[in-house]
């Protein structure tokens, strides 16, 4: 589960746009026809072609000239035409390191063109020389703390932004930013922690509670963690995931019923949801009640060929169905996408058996006595595997710690 963070922080970053010294050096620009002095002219008019072809011009006669370079990498970020911007300020980083605003403005740059990494490595310099408790300070930190979460340095992120928002007592966007992060770097209690936080700003926040939701499974506290999935559904039941995630708990603790419920509701909200596809029909498997699953798994199969679970299932019912040559591809591909998997290796030893391959039955049971049953997923880890199949571009990779 991610929310829309470019919405959320834009108006935060844009906020933070400098100026650059040469605003300040007009008057003393030169001639009348100096183009420096036509181009700070034209800025300050709000002209951004006729002032980018001035500072052009100064570049043309001063190659090495840095206030050339930042004001055009100025105007550049101005457009949105971040990677032009970046390519500026650098060059005018080179030849003058010591600028005021500059670092600033190209960290921005870098955020907003979604180079976090660099961003952040960008920022750390520019905090270590601001006194501690200024504002200048509290802004710088908080923007390395997003560049990092951003950049999928979830670790990283959180003395950051636990900084940030100790100081903006009101701010739940950066409170949310702040228990993903906590979340994806296993700090599970810290998750709690800003959960309480945030139900003290929203009190029906439905994604608090599959953050906190999420926290409490790795913590091992399933029946917690169904409590807060039924707080977020009822807060919220429109929000991508929460009845999956519901319904997926709920399925791990046996209960067909409820968890058919929830997925259908997932379905209707995502009708391509393709773990949800894949769950709902194993509860109709399990309620014996297979005629809706075979449907249900190719097109689960047909969005997601990787999920092994459907391939199983598949596998089983066209067993059943005496389409053995079927079955034993779809239990063939699950054991490729997962050859330690005990299930997996029982139901091919079945397969075997029931098609008179004694042999071949054998080696997949001497399998499963020499493997252990996989355990099922946490929530958080199927919710993670079901965005990235719905191509969710707001869920970075983390980094290794």
């Amino acid at each position: 589960m991610k929310w829309d963070k470019p919405l959320r922080w834009g108006l935060f970053v844009g906020l933070l746009m400098v100026g650059l010294p040469a605003r300040q050096g007009a008057q003393a620009a030169g001639k009348a026809d100096d183009p420096r002095q036509a181009a700070i002219q034209f800025e300050e008019q709000g002209d951004i072609p006729k002032a980018q072809t001035e500072w052009e011009a100064v570049l043309n006669r001063h190659p090495q000239d840095a206030e050339a370079h930042a004001h055009l990498g100025l105007l550049e970020a101005r457009q949105e035409h971040y990677n032009e911007a970046v390519t500026h300020y650098r060059k005018a980083l080179v030849l003058n390191p010591d600028m005021p605003g500059l670092r600033l403005n190209l960290g921005l740059a870098l955020f907003k063109a979604g180079k976090m990494k660099d961003a952040a490595t960008t920022f750390l310099p520019i905090l270590k020389n601001l006194p501690p408790d200024s504002q200048e300070s509290l802004r710088v930190t908080t923007l390395i703390g997003l560049a990092r979460y951003g950049a999928g340095d979830y670790t990283g992120a959180v003395p950051f932004l636990k900084k940030a928002v100790a100081a903006d007592a009101q701010n739940l966007p950066f409170r949310l930013t702040l228990a993903q992060s906590c979340l994806w770097s296993k700090q599970y209690q810290c998750v709690l922690d800003v959960y309480h936080e945030i139900v003290n700003l929203n009190e029906n926040s439905a994604e608090a509670d599959m953050l906190a939701g999420q926290a409490l499974d790795e913590m091992k506290d399933r029946p917690a963690a169904v409590e807060q999935f039924r707080a977020a559904v009822k807060a919220d039941p429109k929000l991508p995931d929460v009845h999956f995630g519901l319904g997926y708990l709920l399925w791990a603790q046996l209960k067909f019923d409820e968890a058919a419920k929830e997925l259908e509701a997932e379905l209707s909200n995502n009708p391509d949801h393709a773990q949800a596809l894949t769950y709902l029909a194993d509860c109709h498997i399990q309620l014996n009640n297979p005629e809706p699953a075979i449907t249900l798994l190719k097109k689960a199969v047909k969005l997601d060929p990787k999920i092994e679970l459907a391939h199983v299932d598949l596998g089983v019912l066209y067993a059943n169905a005496g389409k053995n040559d079927d079955a034993l591809l779809e239990l063939k591909t699950a054991e490729k996408l997962d050859p330690d998997d005990q299930n997996v290796h029982w139901r091919l030893g079945r397969f075997y058996k029931s098609v008179g391959k004694k042999s071949e039955a054998e080696v997949e049971f001497q399998k499963t006595r020499t493997l252990q049953k996989a355990a099922d997923k946490s929530i958080f880890d199927k919710l993670h595997s079901a965005q990235e199949k719905q191509g969710n571009a707001n869920v970075p990779t983390p980094t290794t710690n």
